[in-house]
C-alpha cells in the first residue's frame, strides 16, 4: 500500500478500537431501533477498517481490470436479490439467504464488505429491510463474518485438493449459517437472558432461527454453486483476468 493508504487503514482501526471495545458489547438484518444506541456506535465503528481496506482493494482492482466491473455489478446484485428474499422472526430480525459467499470466493473479504454495505444501505433505505442505525451491526455479521469463514473454509478447502465444487457448496452454505450464529450472540449480547445470561439468551435465538434458516442455507449453497459453475462457462475470460488482477493486486504499490 502507499503511504497514505497506510495512514487511512490506520485510522480506521483506530477508530473501530476507540468505540468498538468499550461496552459489555454487542446482526443480520435487524431491525430500526432494536438495538441499544451504544450497540449501533460499536458495530459501527467495529466496520470501518474492512470498509477502509474495501475501498482501496476495490480501487485498485477496478483500475487494473476494468472487466472485472461486470463480475462486480453480478456480485452486487446477487446480494441485493437473494437477501431481500426474507422470512420474519419474532426475534426482532429474519431469516434469508444472505450472498455474500459468491463475493467472498471471487473477490476475498474486503470487496465482499463494500458490496454487503452497499446493499445493506439500499435495502433499509428502499424495502424497510434492516435500518440505518442498525446497519453497522448487519454490516458485521452478513458482509464481514459470514465472508470471512467462507473465504477461510475455500481457501483452506483448495489447499487440502478438496473438489471444487462440492467445496464452494460447504463454504457458502457454513457461511450463511455462521451469519447467524454470529447474530444470535450480538442479540444475546444486548438482551442476555435474565437465568442464564448471554449463554442463554444466545441460545434462545438460535433455536428460532434454526428451522428457517438451515434449509435457506442448503438453498444459498447450491445458488453460489450454479452461478460459479455459470461463470465458469460463460465469463472464463473476465474469470481468468480476475485472478491474475487478484495475485498481482498490490505488487505495484510502493
Amino acid at each position: 500500500m502507499t503511504a497514505l493508504e497506510k495512514k487511512f487503514v490506520s485510522f480506521s482501526v483506530a477508530v473501530a478500537v476507540l468505540f468498538g471495545v468499550p461496552q459489555t458489547v454487542s446482526a443480520m438484518h435487524i431491525m430500526e431501533g432494536y438495538l441499544p444506541p451504544a450497540y449501533c456506535v460499536a458495530w459501527g465503528a467495529v466496520c470501518l477498517p474492512f470498509l477502509a481496506v474495501g475501498i482501496i482493494t476495490m480501487r485498485r482492482l477496478v483500475r487494473q481490470q476494468r472487466k472485472t466491473m461486470l463480475l462486480l455489478a453480478m456480485a452486487g446484485a446477487f446480494v441485493f436479490v437473494i437477501s431481500s428474499l426474507k422470512i420474519p422472526s419474532v426475534t426482532g430480525s429474519c431469516s434469508h439467504m444472505t450472498g455474500t459467499g459468491l463475493g467472498a470466493i471471487l473477490f476475498g473479504v474486503p470487496v465482499t464488505t463494500i458490496l454487503g454495505v452497499i446493499v445493506l444501505l439500499f435495502q433499509a433505505l428502499l424495502l424497510a429491510h434492516g435500518g440505518l442505525t442498525t446497519l453497522g451491526a448487519n454490516t458485521c455479521s452478513m458482509a464481514i463474518a459470514g465472508p470471512l469463514l467462507t473465504w477461510g473454509l475455500y481457501q483452506i478447502g483448495k489447499k487440502l485438493r478438496v473438489p471444487r465444487l462440492p467445496l464452494i457448496f460447504l463454504a457458502s452454505m457454513l457461511g450463511d449459517l455462521f451469519t447467524y450464529c454470529v447474530t444470535s450472540l450480538q442479540l444475546a449480547l444486548a438482551y442476555p437472558s435474565a437465568q442464564g445470561g448471554v449463554g442463554a439468551s444466545m441460545t434462545e435465538f438460535l433455536l428460532v432461527f434454526a428451522p428457517t434458516q438451515l434449509p435457506l442455507a442448503v438453498i444459498e449453497g447450491l445458488l453460489t454453486m450454479l452461478v460459479i459453475m455459470g461463470l465458469e462457462t460463460y465469463a472464463k475470460t473476465e474469470l481468468h483476468e480476475l485472478r491474475e488482477g487478484r495475485r498481482g493486486l498490490f505488487h505495484d504499490a510502493e
